[in-house]
């Protein structure tokens, strides 16, 4: 294999999904139509849920009045500030908008910090585990957009269901009819209100998948410099923080955007 060739299927390797599907839907041994399961999204995704979430469970049913722990702390000051912007954000009054963005903020950043750990780790890993030398394993699940548009769209259904909750069916079809332009304009109302709603899930998903997939890729590309690559992987590695926080911050605060304007009449 030439150098070209070996990087390409390097980089291919890393980019390509644990696809798990019935033997009907393989072609050529490689799964193929709707049915077709990520399982390295949906295990990774799965077990950082399970474990963040316990731990946040564990630590809430040993929380004390008096001085906490730093487990306590650190819980309490990440639920007070998606709290607060909870409060600054959302006008409506709801007890489901604050736990959906606790839930968003902390499981969409645990994800994306699987970005943080060496490229070929968790690969490696799971090769050796399989038995199977090339065994594909892509262990960030927000570079996925099978994922992020799952949680997207789940976000959409809640926001329906929010404006139905809020304003009736009643409501909420005379102002997918009426505004903006009024009644006597229902047509190019509603085609406006369509546009707008597809577009929110779309714009969510893609801009968490986009970023996380950059860089996950520029993380790749630096490890194929070999020796080379730790003075660049250091201050890469420090400025991805940034971005996996920001990028659970914006997909948080985009929802809490959504739930608000769900519960606001025209």
């Amino acid at each position: 294999m030439s150098a070209e060739g070996g990087t390409t299927g390097y980089i291919q390797h890393h980019l390509t999904n644990l696809a798990v599907c019935a033997d009907s839907a393989k072609v050529d041994g490689v799964c193929t139509g709707f049915w077709t399961f990520h399982f390295d999204t949906l295990l990774v995704s799965g077990v950082l849920g399970l474990v963040v979430f316990g731990l946040m469970a564990m630590l809430a049913s040993r929380a004390t009045s008096g001085v906490p722990s730093g487990g306590q702390n650190f819980v309490e000051m990440v639920v007070g500030l998606v709290d607060q912007q909870v409060r600054d954000t959302f006008h409506g009054k709801s007890a489901l908008v604050t736990p959906l963005a606790i839930t968003i903020f902390v499981w969409v950043f645990v994800m994306n910090a699987m970005d943080l750990v060496p490229v070929d780790f968790l690969p490696i890993v799971a090769q050796k585990v399989s038995g199977n030398e090339h065994l594909p394993f892509k262990f960030v699940p927000t570079t996925d957009p099978n994922l992020t548009f799952a949680m997207s769209i789940s976000v959409f259904f809640i926001m329906l269901w929010m404006n139905i909750k809020v304003k009736g069916v009643g409501g909420f079809l005379h102002e997918v009819f009426s505004a903006p332009f009024g009644a006597k304009l229902a047509p190019v109302n509603f085609i406006f209100r369509v546009v707008e709603d597809i577009a929110k899930p779309i714009s969510l998903a893609l801009r968490l998948f986009g970023n996380m997939y950059a860089g996950e890729m520029v993380f790749i590309l630096i490890a194929l410099l070999g020796l080379y690559q730790l003075p660049l992987a250091l201050p890469w590695e420090l400025f991805h923080i940034l971005i996996i926080t920001l990028q659970a911050f914006v997909f948080m605060m985009l929802t809490i955007v959504y739930m608000s304007m769900a519960a606001e009449s025209h």
